[in-house]
């Protein structure tokens, strides 16, 4: 029994964090519509007061307006941001990760602490690296994930635009 106790102990640590080293949660209501520019607790957002509108999911090599992609979020979307100075092979990594997955958004974001950062709704990863496996693990479990509050919402139709 001793030697099964060390896996059982991982076992659990790995369930209770969702299995993403790394992966920080929050707590957000759902369906607060509000207008004009917001503040947000993250950068960049994983959840809160958001435009009426949302963001149309797609790939961007503009900035996206935090209002218009927390809306997609709650639709179950999960947004890959970059730091603008990323390199073309990173960029291309990424671009890979969302190919064929039609709840995702992608696009640069300045003042990332980090290279990449990953959002779901109430969730959130950042890394250091853009071939990081711990996104596609993130994309697997959030995109339509049961933490979306509007899971199966638009992801077309809505706000086409950049910054």
């Amino acid at each position: 029994m001793k030697r099964a106790l060390p896996f059982l102990l991982l076992a659990l640590t790995a369930c209770g964090s969702g299995g993403i080293d790394g992966l920080q949660t929050f707590t957000y209501p759902a369906g607060d519509h509000r207008s004009g520019s917001l503040v947000y607790a993250e950068t960049p957002p994983a959840g809160g007061p958001h435009n009426a509108v949302w963001q149309n999911c797609g790939v961007y090599s503009s900035a996206l307006y935090n209002e218009y992609a927390v809306h997609s979020l709650e639709h179950g979307a999960v947004w890959v941001t970059y730091r603008p100075d990323l390199d073309a092979a990173g960029l291309d990594t990424l671009k890979k990760l969302v190919d064929g997955r039609p709840y995702t958004l992608l696009s640069p974001y300045e003042g990332l602490d980090t290279p990449v950062a990953i959002s779901a709704w109430g969730a959130q990863l950042k890394v250091e690296k853009a071939d990081d496996a711990r996104l596609k693990a993130f994309l697997d479990k959030y995109e339509q994930g049961a933490t979306a509050p509007e899971r199966g919402a638009a992801c077309s139709g809505g706000y086409s635009g950049t910054r």
